[in-house]
């Protein structure tokens, strides 16, 4: 018996380890600024209906704006529209992505009379940090950089967008106290919560249940990020329910990396006017790659009926 006990000790004590080791590994993955095996950034093509666009914006005036926040010096761009507004645009990059990606997006609200802020998030881009905020600690600061407009302009009236992780900084903001200077929201394919999102990618890349590891990492992102995915801080839905600004959700049908269904609890927990669009055949972050058209007219549609350029 005591041979017995000692064989079943010894092979509990390897299964600990082992169990803590994958979640030190999958925190890495998840969670620590760096190159990720699952994500492969390519040069938009010539052929693409964004190729131009994205030409167009970088070649725009634009100045750099810092700020400091958590002891991390962030950075953005401002690009100013061609005729002087009160109305600025915050546009939110998505996971392990930097603001340069998402110049199509500024080019869109250029081209719809918006002074254009476009961060980097902390851990990404030319903003410091090691560990990436999955929204809750991109929310802080996006409100930083919005009390940060405010000050340099108080009449300015400020709109939130963002996509995929960005989206959900936007949702997760949208239940805190901001400035009363901020008028709408429009998000593009965010999840709604952390653990949601985790845990779907954990049986999908992994075929991992979340029992125990994604417990345990969301243990070790509590003690190197300061929250765990399951509490309300992480979850967008909880967020929403707080929201009484109009927002704008966008998804595509054929979203199998943030699934489609989670725009269905984003759009039906927030409670001020809100509108609500499926882009037929767009997988993760590409409806405007797939009907540039309709996403131009949707937004432009929103903002005309919530948020009207001075």
């Amino acid at each position: 018996m005591k041979t017995l006990f000692k064989v079943i000790l010894c092979l509990l004590i390897v299964l600990v380890i082992g169990s803590v080791g994958a979640s030190f590994y999958f925190f890495n993955v998840a969670q620590v600024r760096g190159k990720k095996s699952f994500i492969t950034v390519k040069e938009t093509p010539k052929s693409s209906p964004l190729y131009q666009d994205e030409k167009d914006f970088l070649k725009l005036d634009k100045k750099t704006l810092t700020l400091t926040n958590d002891d991390l010096t962030l950075k953005s761009w401002y690009v100013p529209a061609e005729t002087k507004t009160d109305k600025t645009v915050i546009v939110v990059h998505g996971f392990n992505a930097k603001k340069e990606e998402m110049s199509a997006y500024g080019m869109l609200f250029h081209r719809l009379g918006y002074n254009v802020l476009m961060p980097d998030n902390r851990a990404h881009g030319e903003s410091e940090g090691k560990i990436i905020g999955y929204g809750v600690t991109d929310s802080r600061d996006l409100i930083k950089w919005t009390n940060q407009l405010v000050k340099s302009n108080p009449q300015t009236d400020i709109t939130y967008f963002g996509v995929s992780m960005g989206a959900a900084t936007v949702m997760m903001a949208s239940g805190k106290d901001l400035p009363k200077n901020v008028k709408a929201i429009i998000e593009d394919c965010g999840y709604t919560s952390v653990w949601d999102e985790l845990s779907y990618q954990a049986k999908d890349m992994y075929n991992l249940p979340a029992f125990p590891i994604l417990y345990e990492v969301s243990a070790i992102s509590k003690l190197r990020a300061g929250f765990t995915y399951g509490s309300p801080e992480a979850s967008s839905v909880i967020a929403l329910s707080h929201n009484k600004l109009p927002a704008l959700f966008i998804h595509g049908d054929a979203d199998d990396f943030v699934p489609t269904a989670m725009v269905d609890e984003n759009y039906a927990a927030t409670k001020g006017p809100k509108m609500r669009w499926i882009v037929k055949g767009a997988k993760h972050a590409q409806a405007l790659k797939v009907d540039k058209a309709g996403y131009y007219a949707k937004v432009a549609e929103f903002l005309a009926k919530y948020e009207p350029v001075k």
